[in-house]
């Protein structure tokens, strides 16, 4: 049996701050705009977007998949992806808490590097009509985001 790899897919000099956030249950689609949305911020910057993507003050641009998508905000499509703004929130944190651990300066970081990519998939089924049954897998998605001075 093979075991998954992970690591980091940006190579960036130090002194940096890393957080990896695995098997986390939201939307792969959702959670890569969320990264592309907050991907060169500052951390204080990020921190408060996040935050007011989970209270629908501001929305998440779509820039991919956008088919269907109502218009929010002046670039166009965009969501509020809640569940998926909390948990990279918590992961933004985290590298935080790194950063100050490592005794680099919080008030000058910036958001380098943010991806978010596939995880596992849970298999499952959803009852169907006349005694069958069609798949329901329900995705998991990796989240990765490095903080550099």
């Amino acid at each position: 049996m093979v075991m998954p790899k992970f690591g980091y897919s940006a190579e960036i000099e130090e002194p940096v701050a890393r957080a990896l956030g695995k098997e986390r249950r939201i939307s792969p689609k959702q959670a890569m705009e969320v990264c592309r949305a907050i991907r060169g911020m500052s951390l204080s910057a990020a921190k408060e977007y996040l935050e007011a993507v989970q209270q629908k003050k501001k929305a998440v641009p779509i820039l991919r998949h956008r088919k269907k998508v109502a218009h929010r905000g002046p670039k166009g499509s965009g969501q509020y992806p809640v569940k998926a703004a909390r948990e990279i929130l918590k992961v933004l944190k985290n590298a935080e808490a790194n950063a100050i651990y490592k005794g680099l300066d919080v008030e000058k970081l910036k958001v380098v590097h943010a991806a978010a990519y596939k995880g596992t998939a849970i298999p499952g089924f959803l009852p169907r009509a006349f005694g069958r049954s069609s798949p329901a897998i329900s995705p998991l998605t990796n989240i990765e985001i490095i903080l550099k001075g």
